[in-house]
Formats: C-alpha cells, structure tokens, sequence
C-alpha cells in the first residue's frame, strides 16, 4: 500500500484512505477518555482496580487533535467513550469543540457510549454539543441485581438519566451483556420496557478481555440461545437497519424498537470491522482481541506537525489484524486490555 499522505490541514483528493491490507475502510473512531468509572460491573474490571495516573491520560486538547486528524483521514463517526465518559472532567466541552466537524466538516455522528450515572446532569449539554444517540449500559431493571452486577447502587439515577435524555432529544439504545444465571431471565422484562419508553436494545456477548473477578468464559452466554427463547414470545423481523457498529438489528413487532445483536465469539464481524479505538493514554488500538497498542502519544508529543501524526495512523491502520482471536484456547491467545481501558 502507498503509505504516503498528502496532508496540509485538510484532506487533499489524493489522501491515503484509512484503509487496511484486507481492503476494510475505517471510518469509525471510538475514543476512551478516561479509564476511570464510578461503577466495578464485575465482568469487566475488579474491584480493587488501580486507575491510571493522570500524568498517563492525554489532555483533551491532545485527544481533540488527534480526532480532527482522524477525521482529515476520512473518519466519519465518533464515539467517546471510557471507563464512564461523563465522569472526566471537560468532557462536555470537548463533545462541543468535536461537534463543529459535523454538518459539512467531515463528521456524520458523535455519539457517546454511558453507564447512566451522571447522564441527567449533562444530557441537555450533550445534545447542544451535536451528540444525538447515546448507549446507555444497562443489565437489569432490577435494583438488587443492579448493585450485585455494578457493586453499587444506582438503578434510579441511571433511569433518569435515560429519560433526561430523551427530554433532551437524544435518541437512545440500551446495552446489556449477556449473563448467564445473572439476567438471563430479564430480557423479556427490558424488551418490554424498551417498547413501553421509546428505547432501542442491544444484547452482547460477554468478550473474555482482560483480568476480571470473573473468567471470559464464566457467565458467557451464546445470543444464538438467547434468540431462540425471545422468539418464542416475541416476533422478531430482520432489519436492514445498520449501524456504523457491528449490531445486526431486528425489529420487535409488538414494540416497533430495533433489538440488535453483537456477537463477537458465535458470529465473528471482523470481516467487514470499520472501527479502531484510540485509548485515553493515546495507544491505538487496532483489535479489542491484540495486546498491541501502538503510541501515538509519543508522536503527537514529538511535533506539531499534523503530517507526521497522520502518517503514523495510516500507517498503524495499513496493519490492522485480519480477526480477533477469541477462538484460540487462552494458553494460546492473549487477553487483550481489558474494556474499561480500551472504551468498550
């Protein structure tokens, strides 16, 4: 592939695609902003975790860069994320200074991907910065399993924040990972609440990513399954809906809302994957399945110069994997970071 980018603050006609050596187009960042969360949901991080230092975390003005670079590259969507996005400080401001690359300036969505803690306090915030969807995180409507899962209480603030949301106009979709003997006996109950306020959903498979309380295998649940026993109640129609992620959507005839499935271990997505995430220490992150990371920290911090950084993202994206790893036995595969780190 020619590596060469032609790069003098806007994206000339004969700019280098982001584009890998198995011909996938990238054209979805997803940021995390800070590894930080102010909830421990036990299959993704533990309990005694230790954060990051601050002096490891990119500034926003450096994460802000480094997006507009991405979108010069020809990135259309954005995603902040985390740890709990809402919970750095700044971060609304930067969604802000991200929404002027939209209507016209390279960028078709910003979106924000959210545990609902703090949503009510910046919902209205958000939609004035240009966000119009947001991912609520959320695996039970019930209180007591909420603090069993998240190890804090919170259900009531997350439901404001849901619908403080939508008073906004933010339109919203609901993510919940697939428990087995956890919630599995809750997805009627959550598709019914979707339908009754107005939510999409996503059901995902849980993704053996880094240490836990819990193995990658503990707790996993095929959606195939999961399928099966929903369509047994409900009427459940494939859509052609898509989203720049990698949910395949069918719509729930007695609700009208789009139910989406991601399932990166059953049914791998990697042959059509668009997406690469930037963590909040500035490591590109080609597969949520690979260990490497490379840094683009050190680059930005090297030079002012805006070639340079775009030249070392083409040339990072030209050797993105071919596919996850999730089906190699764990003696033979590595880990990965886990998701509170990588921005989920």
């Amino acid at each position: 592939m020619d590596q060469t980018v032609y790069f003098d603050g806007a994206a000339s006609a004969n700019a280098s695609p982001l584009r890998d050596r198995y011909g996938r187009d990238i054209r979805y960042l997803r940021v995390s902003v800070t590894d930080r969360c102010n909830l421990r949901c036990f299959y993704c991080m533990r309990e005694n975790v230790t954060f990051l230092p601050r002096a490891d975390v990119l500034s926003l003005e450096e994460m802000e860069r480094l997006c507009r670079v991405f979108i010069r590259l020809g990135v259309t969507k954005l995603r902040l994320t985390g740890g709990e996005p809402l919970a750095r400080p700044g971060i609304v401001g930067l969604a802000a200074r991200l929404g002027t690359a939209l209507n016209g300036g390279g960028l078709d969505e910003l979106t924000l991907t959210t545990n609902g803690m703090l949503l009510a306090r910046h919902a209205a915030d958000l939609a004035a910065a240009g966000v119009r969807r947001v991912n609520v995180s959320l695996d039970t409507l019930d209180a007591a399993n909420f603090t069993r899962i998240t190890r804090h209480p919170g259900l009531g603030q997350v439901l404001a924040g849901i619908a403080a949301a939508q008073a906004a106009g933010l339109a919203v979709r609901i993510n919940t990972v697939a428990l087995a003997g956890v919630n599995d006996m809750e997805y009627d109950a959550m598709l019914a609440w979707c339908g009754e306020h107005g939510c999409d959903m996503a059901l995902i498979e849980v993704m053996p990513l880094g240490a836990r309380d819990r193995s990658g295998a503990d707790g996993a649940l095929s959606l195939d399954r999961v399928r099966a026993r929903l369509e047994e109640r409900w009427t459940l129609i494939p859509s052609p809906a898509r989203s720049a992620g990698p949910s395949r959507y069918v719509t729930v005839a007695e609700t009208g809302r789009r139910l989406g499935f991601i399932m990166p271990l059953s049914h791998s997505f990697c042959a059509d994957c668009n997406r690469v995430r930037l963590t909040c220490t500035g490591a590109l992150v080609l597969c949520l399945a690979r260990d490497e990371g490379i840094d683009l920290r050190a680059v930005l911090r090297a030079s002012d110069d805006d070639a340079r950084l775009a030249a070392a993202i083409v040339a990072a994206v030209a050797d993105k994997p071919a596919a996850h790893r999730f089906d190699l036995p764990v003696a033979l595969r590595s880990l990965g970071q886990p998701m509170w780190q990588l921005g989920g």
